[in-house]
């Protein structure tokens, strides 16, 4: 009886298969090729793992990204070419799955040329002058006076909740939002999630994120039409009222859901920086001298902590280091050469945020934590490879126009957890940096230094 052998299909010749055969196994392979899934398995590694292929230095290194060729960039020269919105685009750069749930639709972000600018001018009028960061500094000192004394009292909210309430408080009641603290509190407890669910789509914390959204966009819309209908006064130098009545290009107000929208990204990004409160109590439990430093600088300061030089330093230097946004993706508008490589236009070039915070060439030492380089910095925004929120330009290009708001944050925090009153425990310090986003595991737990806390025995 004859006997017929089985050939593995990967050992079969791709001339003798079908033309749909070799087209699925040309589609396996790419797919097998494509760096996307790196992301997912290597978190914040990713960048690494993709300059390995390059030569010592480079400034950019090919690879292929949800089926396209694309340009992996950075530094000064990565930022310079990612920023240029004449040879890159924004819109539907973002897989849709994380900018619908961060950012929302139609949101800023996702807006290129005149209307970008058009939209992002009244983010740059609300949130970006001195005067929209000297109201928000008493909010936070106040708040921050609140968490310091349920500690001092016995609380143990670990920093990270403790930040997230303060600044969505802070942050909402300088919006002009209206509400009892403990509504607000709960709204940025669901925006803090928002942040915290968005890059694990694999996750439950995902379907979690996507139902806040809902949830948010909605309660966001009903204040937009509140405000329209004149039921709710909105101050009128707010957010509020600035996106109750911004007009487009056209001379059109935005559909109350978009414009409820626009405001949820004037007061989540600093509900994000939670995240970095999380990371600047690591690093103060880790620094025992930089906590001494900020502690003494800020009692020898008549005005407030969150313009201490120390405490401010040390936030900047938390933004350095501390991963958020590992990547940011662009559209190729044009044929891109950067240092020797190129992509074609239609591909992407993506920017390597924390490789360019901690470039090499452009920082001494620069895996190294360390406050004092950004001690006498006033002009952060002039260094061309600092970007955690950002590069290039705030007023004409993508950098956030919040970034003062957020330092103003962090550096109140760093000042409040450097109070040599409150101690920060051992326990639950470590950093998975392979899930998006991350930040100590504990959120950084917080005591009095005068409290036992746990076991007595131990």
């Amino acid at each position: 009886m004859a006997t017929s052998t089985s050939v593995p299909t990967s050992s079969v010749p791709t001339h003798s298969l079908s033309r749909a055969a070799r087209r699925a196994r040309i589609g396996a392979a790419r797919v097998l090729q494509d760096d996307a899934p790196k992301l997912l398995t290597e978190g914040y590694g990713f960048g690494a793992s993709i300059w390995e292929r390059a030569r010592a230095g480079a400034r950019a290194v090919p690879m292929r990204l949800l089926g396209r060729s694309a340009l992996l960039v950075r530094g000064a020269e990565g930022v310079a070419t990612f920023y240029d919105s004449d040879r890159i685009a924004r819109h539907g750069a973002m897989p849709a799955i994380v900018q619908e749930t961060l950012f929302g639709h139609g949101s800023v972000h996702s807006l290129d040329g005149a209307e970008h600018l058009h939209r992002k001018a009244t983010f740059v009028d609300v949130a970006y002058e001195d005067a929209a960061v000297e109201a928000l500094r008493p909010l936070l000192e106040r708040e921050w006076d609140v968490e310091r004394e349920h500690w001092l009292s016995g609380g143990e909210r670990s920093a990270y909740d403790a930040a997230a309430g303060v600044f969505g408080r802070s942050i909402m009641h300088w919006a002009g939002l209206p509400g009892t603290d403990a509504a607000l509190t709960r709204w940025a407890g669901r925006l803090a999630q928002i942040v915290d669910g968005f890059g694990a789509p694999y996750s439950p914390s995902f379907a979690l994120a996507a139902a806040n959204r809902a949830w948010s966009d909605r309660h966001a819309r009903q204040l937009i039409e509140a405000v329209r209908a004149g039921t709710l006064d909105a101050p009128k130098d707010s957010a509020l009222h600035a996106w109750a009545w911004h007009r487009d290009e056209q001379f059109e107000l935005l559909p109350a859901n978009l414009a409820g929208i626009e405001l949820q990204n004037c007061i989540r990004p600093m509900i994000a920086v939670a995240r970095f409160v999380a990371f600047a109590a690591k690093e103060l439990h880790d620094r025992s001298e930089w906590r001494d430093r900020v502690a003494e600088s800020v009692a020898g300061r008549a005005t407030g902590p969150a313009s201490d030089p120390a405490a401010v330093a040390f936030a900047q230097e938390v933004r350095r280091t501390a991963p958020f946004v590992p990547v940011l993706p662009g559209w190729a508008l044009a044929d891109i050469e950067v240092d020797g490589e190129t992509v074609a236009e239609g591909g992407r070039v993506v920017l390597d945020i924390l490789g360019t915070n901690t470039d090499e060439q452009s920082w001494t030492r620069p895996h190294e934590f360390d406050p004092s380089r950004f001690l006498g910095v006033d002009d952060y925004e002039a260094i061309e490879s600092f970007i955690p929120h950002g590069g290039a330009s705030v007023q004409h290009g993508h950098r956030c126009p919040g970034e003062k708001l957020a330092i103003a944050g962090l550096a109140s925090a760093v000042a409040t957890l450097s109070d040599p009153r409150l101690r920060v425990l051992d326990e639950g310090l470590e950093v998975n940096r392979r899930r998006l986003p991350t930040k100590p595991r504990s959120g950084g737990r917080v005591r009095s230094a005068g409290s036992t806390g746990g076991c007595p025995v131990h």
